[in-house]
């Protein structure tokens, strides 16, 4: 195995008399030492999609640099001033100190721009990494026992990312950033009973207000950084170095081995590198990819707004579920509840995030399965979940697309009107076809694997046989490229079948729509189950290999 470490000729050299004392009086007070040996053995799978929170982490890092640098020429505040800086288009400009400031950082400020684009493009890197990190760990099964909690850390962690980038780019007090604002105003609002208290509590008054700024600030640069600062440690480090490291099937790997690469030196190696490329591609984005270019809107105006104005990608939902959700609204007993903008705002904010929050939990209530798992499941192996996970991927990516309604119709010169209706049928029926056609694809893949396994790879050489009939020749794979389709492990799904009548009287089990209705999902869930095929020994000239015949849903048909 690649971890195993053979002897070299400084194996009995003593370490330095100071560095010796200071391990000494560490362990002494700490207990490193144990920590330390046990951590430098830790076995890391080799696989490329576990380098993908680290990703997230390493952003994070530069978004705490580049967000330092930034602090010291930064004023949030709103009080009015005359613009007089380098850019000589807004000179004279009535302004806040919070965009004038803004224009001197990348103006005036020695590298001020680069940071400050380091610092949006990091963050940008930072939400895109944990959300396709979190996507992984959904496909994969990596939520089940013993990783619920990290499950809802790492989902708290994306929605605080979320917010914080959210305030952090209506900092500069722009046209485009106040139009952000303008929304999570009018989202405010649309909380019933306390929406109107809500919006002055946190604009200090009526919108704009001069407390907005300043308050943001202190949560885009202090709270929220601060949690995360707790959270990324205790997720990222604490609760995966104390539970088993989880890995895919095949190569050996099972439910309580792990196979893979020492914490030190290899580890050490790639995720030093890989923080290197973060960093590099990050600076690459800030130095040729302009973005956020906020001296081209202006300040911020109430009664202005920019054409085609758009938020960074992981708000797109809200932009689009606002821009296609019907002008409805409930007045009752003097109030009125406006549906166009709570049910873009707020309710599909509850079904995306807590619905992921409580999956882990609805999954194991449909499935019965209580047991523990490090051994992963491959996304075609569980059709069910995948369809699952596919469909709110199609029903996050068609508000997103509708939040560019009006630009998809100025560029294809089409009514607005017929981009509104589509996405409006597009919302429901995505997600449906999304489910229906990632299902599929899962049984086909099923169906392709258990092919490669009883019989290997096709050749392209046609044959003939004495009786004239032809066949194609193939080629049987060895065990070890197949392990993953024909290696045993943990059932993701237990049998809750309801027991049929006995002598006409109804089994307590049968009793209750909840108990019917539980069944049937699992039996929806175990459907198409991908089962590992069973192995026989060939006897005479094939000893020493195994005859595979496939079982399972897969394979019936």
């Amino acid at each position: 195995m690649a971890a195993t470490r053979r002897g070299g000729g400084t194996a009995g050299r003593r370490p330095p008399k100071a560095v010796d004392a200071s391990a000494r009086a560490l362990d002494e007070r700490f207990g490193t030492t144990g920590f330390a040996r046990k951590a430098m053995r830790k076995a890391f799978p080799d696989q490329w999609s576990f380098l993908v929170g680290e990703i997230a982490m390493y952003s994070f890092v530069i978004i705490l640099l580049t967000g330092v640098f930034l602090t010291l020429f930064f004023k949030p505040s709103m009080h009015e001033v005359v613009y007089d800086g380098s850019y000589t288009k807004l000179k004279g400009v009535e302004m806040s100190e919070a965009y004038a400031s803004t224009l001197k950082i990348s103006f005036d400020v020695r590298g001020g721009l680069l940071v400050r684009q380091l610092h949006h493009w990091a963050t940008l890197i930072f939400i895109g990494a944990i959300l396709v990190h979190l996507l992984r760990n959904f496909f994969t099964g990596a939520f089940r026992k013993p990783r619920e909690l990290n499950w809802l850390l790492g989902l708290a962690m994306f929605v605080l990312v979320m917010f914080n980038g959210l305030f952090g780019y209506s900092l500069p007090d722009d046209l485009l950033s106040g139009t952000g604002l303008r929304v999570v105003e009018g989202v405010t609002l649309s909380v019933p009973l306390v929406g109107s208290y809500a919006v002055m509590f946190l604009f200090g008054g009526e919108f704009p207000g001069t407390d907005i700024v300043p308050r943001l600030y202190v949560i885009h640069v202090l709270l929220i950084p601060g949690i995360l600062a707790a959270l990324i440690p205790l997720h990222a480090v604490v609760l995966t170095w104390r539970q088993t490291h989880t890995q895919f099937p095949g190569k050996g790997s099972s439910n309580t081995t792990v196979k893979g690469y020492p914490f030190f030196p290899v580890f050490i190696a790639k995720t030093t590198s890989l923080f290197l490329w973060v960093l590099g591609v990050a600076t690459l984005l800030a130095a040729f990819v302009q973005i956020n270019p906020v001296w081209l809107y202006g300040p911020y105006d109430p009664g202005a707004i920019s054409s085609g104005s758009q938020p960074d990608w992981y708000m797109g939902w809200l932009e689009g579920g606002l821009r296609i959700m019907p002008a409805w609204e409930i007045d009752a007993w003097g109030h009125t509840l406006s549906l166009s903008v709570a049910i873009p705002g707020l309710v599909v904010l509850g079904l995306l995030i807590g619905g992921l929050a409580a999956y882990p939990f609805l999954e194991r209530w449909v499935t019965g399965d209580h047991a523990t798992h490090h051994l992963l499941d491959r996304p075609r192996d569980v059709p069910a979940r995948t369809g699952i996970g596919v469909a709110g991927i199609v029903f996050y990516g068609v508000l997103w697309l509708a939040g560019g309604n009006d630009v998809l119709a100025d560029r294809f010169e089409i009514p607005l009107f017929w981009t509104t209706w589509f996405f409006r049928g597009a919302v429901v029926l995505g997600p449906l076809l999304g489910y229906a056609v990632a299902y599929r694809i899962c049984v086909g893949l099923q169906r392709r694997d258990l092919g490669l396994a009883e019989h290997g790879l096709e050749t392209g050489v046609i044959r003939m046989s004495p009786d004239g009939r032809f066949s194609e020749v193939e080629r049987p794979l060895p065990d070890a490229e197949i392990a993953a389709i024909t290696d045993p492990r943990p059932a993701v799904a237990v049998p809750l079948d309801v027991p049929p009548d006995l002598d006409g009287v109804e089994s307590p089990r049968a009793r209750g729509g909840v108990r019917r209705m539980r069944a049937a999902l699992n039996r929806r869930f175990r459907a198409d189950l991908a089962a590992v095929p069973e192995q026989t020994p060939v006897d005479g000239n094939g000893a020493g290999r195994k005859e595979i015949t496939g079982s399972g849903s897969a394979a019936k048909r």
